[in-house]
């Protein structure tokens, strides 16, 4: 049983320590000395479900990829990225926002996709809902709007809550930084890629030729090494080949515009291989992602071990454009004038997984993992019925019901789950040994636990509290989200300044329907008799009519 902790105790630790980080300040970047602009250019290559090894500069599976190899090449290698989460919504939530999906109510997966047809398998009164966020708190791209940045994503957003219309200059299959009308503004662009996402396992079988021998494709040892196994995963690595060839597609267009040298480029999954067994747990093979962050300051080629967690996504790029980072911001930048002294630990939760409900927490230092397991009496394996569709989930249950799995594989079937799990991920990268009753390991564990307590107590853990209930407490014991209160505008001296009943609100605004939405930052001048298209969206709520007011 897991021993009960004073809550005193935790707290005074906690103070102790928030002040002992406070006191040691910021550590300042150094590209001063470099001719770069204070507004750099920035382009986040994403893939999806895809753990490190899988690219030749992490250790490789059997497959080739040149352009990432190139990337690698002239990039610093993070070895210790992890997402905090091993499924996409929560881990995309708190990449948006800078702050933990389980402190704002972002951690199911997931909020916004519930379909007619698994509504049988929700709890009733479940309904689709939009996170609300904290007051003040805004996602990353806002700021970077703000500061004059052209600002698109192409195109998944998957952020646990309706995108406001002003949050990108252009979310489409069609955004790119080469739709900006004006070519000296600094842009950030993300790149999205699917190919690798699990659903194309099967997606692409019988569509697609393997680029990867079966037989030279590396097995995991949770898995068993049979021709079935081998051609699985031989279609996945085929995947990340093809997704390899649209990074380079990307790189080959920052080159054609003069763009390359200069522009900051970073590469990472949003969490581990979308493989059973891997996507959805908390175990490293669910949260680590390959990391390659390109930067003229940045030596090419080289690797650190630095802890990196997702939460500290948008700071760090805020960090590297130059925009003071907001205090409503959990996550630290590990780039810029505004980098950190090194995280000690990184945080991962799982909650409910579709319609399964679990609620798992983990807390790792690099080398040791906690998980801390609150619903013990359920199994790791969740019945997920999208998962169902991998070939190779079939037959990992037709051999557990054969009882023909080795003990490692077999332990995601067990019948429950021990309430505290700790594993040394250096000898035992599988985390398969479980430490947690090992007297040698004691101090660590007490360690690890002590750490997970401080975390929470710190940001808080929504996922406490009854989904159903925490949503109609979001939403006031009604039916549907609050509308966001219509938008207050004022002319006065030739400018436009904006307001809303509703706090927390974002303005955006455009002279037609036409034209794309300008995000509100401040009064604006505009022309007597022009007209001006008006909308406000506090997130989480709905947003308010536009409005057409004309002067």
């Amino acid at each position: 049983m897991m021993p009960r902790i004073n809550p005193v105790i935790v707290f005074c630790v906690l103070i102790f320590s928030v002040f002992l980080f406070g006191c040691q300040g910021k550590e300042e970047e150094a590209p001063q000395s470099i001719d770069f602009p204070t507004r750099p250019n920035i382009v986040w290559i994403v893939c999806e479900d895809m753990s490190p090894e899988h690219l030749e500069s992490y250790g490789g599976t059997g497959g080739k990829t040149p352009f990432l190899n190139q990337l690698a090449a002239e990039s610093l290698q993070y070895e210790n990225a992890f997402s905090t989460a091993g499924v996409c919504a929560p881990s995309r939530a708190a990449l948006i926002t800078g702050a933990y999906q389980t402190s704002i109510g972002a951690m199911h997966m997931r909020t916004t996709g519930m379909s007619e047809s698994a509504k049988d398998a929700y709890p009733p009164g479940y309904k689709n809902y939009s996170a609300i966020l904290p007051e003040g708190m805004f996602p990353y791209p806002i700021y970077l709007r703000q500061a004059g940045y052209y600002v698109t994503n192409n195109s998944k957003e998957d952020y646990q809550f309706k995108t406001p219309v002003m949050m990108w200059d252009d979310s489409s299959p069609r955004a790119h930084w080469r739709n900006r009308t004006n070519p000296d503004q600094p842009f950030f662009s993300i790149f999205n890629f699917t190919t690798t996402h699990e659903s194309q396992v099967w997606a692409r079988e019988g569509k697609d030729s393997l680029l990867v021998d079966p037989k030279d494709v590396v097995v995991p040892p949770i898995y068993p090494d049979d021709s079935l196994t081998r051609r699985t995963l031989a279609r996945f690595i085929t995947n990340v080949m093809r997704m390899d060839q649209q990074v380079g597609e990307v790189i080959a267009q920052l080159k054609e515009d003069g763009l390359y040298d200069n522009t900051i480029i970073f590469f990472y999954s949003d969490h581990g291989d979308g493989m059973p067994y891997f996507k959805r747990e908390v175990y490293d093979r669910g949260l680590k992602v390959p990391l390659l962050v390109k930067a003229p300051w940045l030596e090419a080629g080289s690797t650190t071990e630095e802890l990196v967690s997702f939460v500290d996504f948008g700071p760090t790029v805020l960090s590297l454009a130059g925009i003071q980072i907001p205090e409503t911001m959990q996550g630290q930048a590990f780039l810029g004038a505004q980098k950190a002294n090194p995280r000690k630990y990184v945080y991962a939760a799982r909650d409910r997984m579709d319609s399964e409900y679990d609620r798992v927490r983990a807390v790792s230092d690099g080398r040791f993992k906690y998980i801390r397991n609150y619903m013990p009496e359920k199994p790791n394996y969740q019945n997920i019925r999208y998962r169902l569709q991998n070939p190779l989930m079939g037959h990992l249950l037709n051999l557990h019901e054969k009882g023909l799995l080795t003990p490692e594989q077999e332990r995601w079937f067990d019948e429950s789950k021990p309430e505290e799990e700790l594993y040394d991920t250096q000898s035992d990268p599988w985390e398969f040994v479980n430490v947690a009753e090992d007297p040698e390991y004691e101090e660590k564990l007490l360690e690890m636990r002590m750490a997970m307590d401080e975390w929470m107590i710190q940001f808080g853990d929504k996922g406490s509290l009854n989904e159903v209930e925490m949503v109609q407490d979001w939403w006031g014991g009604e039916d549907s989200a609050p509308v966001t209160a219509m938008p207050e505008v004022s002319f006065q001296n030739g400018k436009v300044s904006l307001s809303s009943e509703t706090t927390s609100s974002l303005f955006g605004y455009r002279k037609s329907t036409k034209d794309p939405w300008q995000i509100y930052s401040q009064p604006f001048k505009w022309n007597a008799g022009d007209s001006l298209y008006v909308n406000a969206h506090r997130i989480g709520y709905g947003p308010s009519d536009i409005s057409l007011i004309v002067q």
